[in-house]
């Protein structure tokens, strides 16, 4: 791939939350099996350490909602099933970012109520004020929250850059049919193929 300028680069780490990834999660049972079978947050983990090695900027992005749901415009089946299982709660345990992944000291979390993180949110300042051009993105799922944000991103004039082993989604045959679309609008890339040209860019 092409090289990757760190200081001009962030991961989007996207929706890594208890009740979407979390074993015990309001989400669990859509999207846990594939979860478990990939080992993603186990590369997402890899990801992130070295992507902050590296020098690349890291920002999660979790969506959550009032414990009314007052902020929701539940105008889709996923939001409107969110309301129902009572979940992503603003203030809830399951609502905050897992263990595994959980961001380091500094680093910003963006809390939104769509299902892409740049709607309606901070999170295309935030990047733009960090002089950050370069996207790359990873979680879960990839046909839902990191395929509306990495559209967004594409439109608003981002390098795009999709981790194809840092996302999962309900089957495998969902996520593979995002990023063939997705493969249209962004870089689809490995964590390994993403990390050598970090590494490859630090030392040119």
């Amino acid at each position: 791939m092409n090289p990757i300028d760190p200081a001009r680069s962030a991961v989007i780490a996207v929706h890594l939350q208890g009740d979407v990834v979390g074993p015990a999660g309001a989400l669990a049972p859509f999207f846990q099996a594939e979860i478990q079978r990939t080992g993603v947050l186990g590369t997402i983990s890899r990801l992130l350490d070295g992507a902050r090695a590296g020098g690349v900027k890291v920002v999660y992005t979790r969506v959550a909602f009032r414990p009314d749901f007052s902020d929701m415009v539940p105008n889709s089946p996923l939001l409107a099933m969110t309301a129902q299982n009572n979940c992503l709660v603003d203030g809830t345990p399951a609502a905050e970012i897992v263990s595994e992944v959980a961001p380091r000291a500094g680093e910003t979390i963006v809390t939104h109520q769509r299902v892409t993180g740049f709607h309606a949110s901070s999170l295309d300042v935030l990047l733009r004020g960090a002089g950050i051009d370069t996207v790359i993105i990873a979680g879960v799922a990839t046909n839902l929250s990191v395929e509306g944000t990495a559209r967004a991103a594409s439109d608003l004039g981002y390098r795009t850059i999709v981790v194809s082993d840092g996302c999962s989604a309900g089957s495998e045959a969902a996520h593979s049919a995002s990023l063939e679309s997705l493969g249209l609008l962004a870089e689809i890339a490995t964590a390994d193929e993403l990390l050598t040209a970090v590494r490859t860019s630090a030392t040119v």
